[in-house]
């Protein structure tokens, strides 16, 4: 584990992208390498603060697809639009033309304010979307089993198995995550919060010996 008790004051140069299917924990990896002194930037909190009531995105997605799409909350109506991509392929790509920009710009601003060791960005669909490889110097996937993703899932949201598994239908198969990967941290069934803990320190401190290293280095070229 790193010894480093100063704070970060500095604009962070290492870029680290991170992820894992729906229920490998990436938000708890995230959480403990942000209590370690990364700079987290996450694309999903930015997504639900952009669908909340009176976000930003709340008044295009109803002109883009009507009042049904909108809960009684003034939120995004999540399970309706769940339902509605999954069954229409032109929907989705409706919806991500409409968020992903707004997403992506949310995403600069925070990088740009950002101080920290580095800087952690937080994607689901890292490996899918193929665009973070050329904005990030490393891939770290959290990785996890299909059965135990099922479960946490299931346990924490109450779907059902059948409604994960639509999911994880639509995410990168586990292998092509790994082979997209630089850094695994594992958080499979078997691991123990403990473990976890001490596999995120160990990584977290691999990353503090490369901050300082070429091509991660300030003034070096892009991994």
């Amino acid at each position: 584990m790193t010894t480093d008790t100063a704070t970060p004051s500095t604009r962070p140069w290492l870029r680290i992208g991170l992820t894992g299917g729906i229920g490998s924990g990436k938000t708890r990896v995230a959480d403990q390498l942000a209590a370690l002194g990364a700079s987290v930037i996450d694309t999903d909190a930015i997504a639900h603060a952009l669908t909340a009531p009176g976000g930003a995105a709340i008044e295009p997605l109803r002109a883009l697809f009507g009042e049904w799409a909108i809960d009684a909350g003034g939120a995004l109506d999540r399970a309706a639009m769940r339902e509605r991509v999954f069954r229409d392929a032109e929907a989705r790509r409706r919806l991500e033309g409409l968020l992903h920009p707004m997403i992506g710009a949310a995403v600069q601003r925070e990088a740009e304010a950002a101080l920290g060791w580095y800087t952690v960005f937080v994607v689901p669909l890292l490996v899918e979307s193929g665009r973070w490889r050329e904005r990030v110097h490393r891939i770290c996937v959290v990785d996890c089993d299909e059965a135990t993703q099922i479960a946490r899932v299931g346990q924490r949201s109450g779907l059902t198995p059948d409604a994960v598994q639509r999911i994880l239908d639509v995410q990168a198969f586990r292998d092509e995550r790994l082979a997209a990967a630089d850094d695994v941290i594992v958080n499979d069934g078997q691991t123990t919060p403990e473990q976890l803990s001490e596999r995120v320190a160990a990584q977290h401190a691999r990353w503090m010996a490369l901050r300082d290293q070429p091509p991660y280095a300030p003034g070096t070229p892009h991994a």
